[in-house]
C-alpha cells in the first residue's frame, strides 16, 4: 500500500497500483480498532473497481467484530444522511469523487457526518493498516442491507416550492453519481423539462471529468443550456458532493456567488442565522448575507474544518468556492441538490432569470485561484507579510491581506509544494496589476 493514499480528508489513489483489496481489508480491520465503532454504514460508487474493494472492505469490518449495513451505491450527499439517519456510529464509501476511471479509495464519516480527517484519526488508521497488529476478535460483525435513497428523497423533496412554474434545464452527470440525484427532479413532471447530458451509469465514468471547478468540463453545459433556452444548467461532480450552475445565456455561475444567492434564500426562513464562507469567497457574500440580515462569518477552506465551524457557530449553511454547499439540514453536509432547489425556489418565486439575480452580486473583479509551485513555501508567505503589513491580515489559512479596494489569500497545499492564490479588486484593472504584482513575488 502506498500511504500516500491517505490525504488530509480522504483515502484515495490508483487502484491496483496504489492500493487493491488486501489493503481494503487491513483499511477496514484498522478503523473498526482506532475509531472504536460497533455499527458502520457502507457504500460505494459506480467504478468498477467499487465491488472489489466494497467486498473486502466489509470483510475486514466484519472480521474485527463490527456489525455493517450495506447501503449499496450511492452520492456521497447519500452518505452523509444515512450517518445520522440509521442507527450507525460511522459511515464510510467507497469512491474517489472527480477522478478518472482508474481511481478509488474511501470517505470516511462518524455520526452525523462529523468528518474524519488526518488530525482525527485517519493517519492514525493509516499507520495502524500499515503495521497490520490487529487485535483478534472474538465475534463476527453481521451484515446486513438497507436501501438508503428512499428516505433520502422524501427528506430533501421537502425543501422544494416551485408552485406552478415551469423550468427548463439541463442536467449534466459525466456519467457519474449524479445520476443517483435525477429523481429529485423527475418527482415534479410539471415543473420541469429536463435535457440530459451524459446521465448513464451503465458507462460510468466514460464521459469529461467530472469536476464543475474546471470551467472546460462545463462548455457541452453551456452550449447546450443556450440551444434550447433552457432557464438553468447544473452540473454534478463525480459523487454528488459539489454542484455547478449556468445561467440561460450560457455563462457559468462563480461558485461563491451562488452561496451568496442561497444564503440569501436561507435567511427568509432563518432571519439572523449565521452562515459561513471560505474565505476566497468574494466579498459580495458578506455583503450579500449581511443585507439578507444573516451573521457572516469566514471560514477555512476543507470540509473538515467547515463542518466544524458550522457546529461551534450553529451556522446553518455554508458555502465553499469549489462549490460544495453544506447545510443544516443534512447535518452539517454537503446536500448539492437542496443547492439547486433552493436557486430554483429564488427564481420561482421572483419570476427573475437566474442571471438577474445574479448580476446583483458581481460587485467586484475575482481572480480565478491561480497555483504556482515553489521552492521554499514559508519564505515566500513570510515576504508577503513583510510587504503588505500596512493591510488587514489574518492567518486563518495561509494569509489573507485586506484593503480597501482589494485582498489576496495565499495558502499553501497540503500534499505538494505549491502555494494557491486568491485576489479580488474593485475593477478588472486593479485585480489583473495586483494579481500579477503578486505572482511576481511568488514566482521570483
Amino acid at each position: 500500500m502506498n500511504t500516500d493514499i491517505f490525504k488530509a480528508y480522504d483515502i484515495r489513489g490508483i487502484y491496483g497500483e496504489d492500493f487493491d483489496e488486501h489493503d481494503a481489508y487491513v483499511i477496514g480491520r484498522a478503523l473498526v480498532e482506532i475509531l472504536k465503532i460497533h455499527i458502520i454504514a457502507v457504500g460505494r460508487d459506480a467504478r468498477i473497481s467499487g465491488p472489489m474493494i466494497q467486498s473486502e472492505l466489509i470483510r475486514g469490518i466484519l472480521d474485527a467484530g463490527c456489525d455493517v449495513v450495506d447501503i449499496g451505491m450511492i452520492t456521497t450527499p447519500m452518505l452523509y444522511f444515512a450517518s445520522w439517519q440509521l442507527l450507525v456510529d460511522a459511515a464510510i464509501s467507497v469512491t474517489a469523487s472527480h477522478n478518472p476511471a482508474e481511481y478509488n479509495g474511501f470517505k470516511i464519516c462518524l455520526k452525523d457526518a462529523v468528518p474524519i480527517g488526518g488530525d482525527t484519526g485517519l493517519f492514525d488508521i493509516r499507520d495502524h493498516a500499515v503495521t497490520g497488529n490487529f487485535s483478534d476478535s472474538t465475534t463476527q460483525g453481521v451484515l446486513s442491507i438497507h436501501d438508503i435513497k428512499p428516505d433520502y428523497y422524501q427528506h430533501f423533496l421537502q425543501f422544494a416550492d416551485f408552485g406552478d412554474k415551469k423550468f427548463h434545464i439541463v442536467i449534466d452527470c459525466a456519467n457519474t453519481m449524479g445520476v443517483l440525484e435525477l429523481p429529485f427532479y423527475e418527482h415534479f413532471p410539471k415543473n420541469f423539462q429536463i435535457d440530459h447530458l451524459y446521465c448513464d451509469l451503465d458507462h460510468p465514468y466514460t464521459a469529461h471529468e467530472a469536476n464543475p471547478l474546471k470551467i472546460e468540463t462545463l462548455d457541452e453545459l453551456r452550449a447546450r443550456v443556450v440551444e434550447v433556452s433552457a432557464d438553468l444548467g447544473i452540473a454534478y461532480d463525480g459523487d454528488a458532493d459539489r454542484i455547478g450552475f449556468v445561467d440561460e445565456k450560457g455563462e457559468i455561475i462563480p461558485m461563491d456567488l451562488a452561496t451568496g444567492l442561497i444564503a440569501s434564500v436561507i435567511l427568509k426562513s432563518h432571519p439572523h442565522a449565521t452562515i459561513l464562507y471560505d474565505l476566497r469567497s468574494s466579498r459580495t457574500v458578506r455583503e450579500a448575507i449581511e443585507e439578507a440580515g444573516g451573521i457572516a462569518k469566514e471560514c477555512r477552506v476543507g470540509h473538515a474544518f467547515i463542518k466544524r465551524q458550522m457546529i461551534e457557530e450553529q451556522a446553518v449553511f455554508a458555502g465553499e468556492l469549489s462549490g460544495h454547499y453544506y447545510f443544516n439540514a443534512n447535518k452539517n453536509g454537503e446536500a448539492s441538490t437542496l443547492a439547486a432547489f433552493t436557486l430554483l425556489n429564488y427564481m420561482a418565486h421572483t419570476e427573475k432569470p437566474i442571471s438577474e439575480l445574479v448580476k446583483n452580486l458581481q460587485r467586484y473583479a475575482h481572480s480565478e485561484e491561480i497555483n504556482s509551485e515553489v521552492h521554499d513555501k514559508d519564505a515566500i508567505i513570510a515576504e508577503l507579510k513583510k510587504k503588505y503589513s500596512d493591510g488587514i491580515m489574518s492567518t486563518l489559512d495561509g494569509i489573507k491581506i485586506d484593503y480597501p479596494d482589494w485582498w489576496f489569500n495565499v495558502r499553501p497545499s497540503n500534499t505538494e509544494p505549491i502555494l494557491r492564490l486568491n485576489l479580488e479588486a474593485r475593477t478588472q484593472e486593479q485585480m489583473e496589476q495586483k494579481q500579477h504584482e503578486i505572482l511576481t513575488i511568488i514566482r521570483r
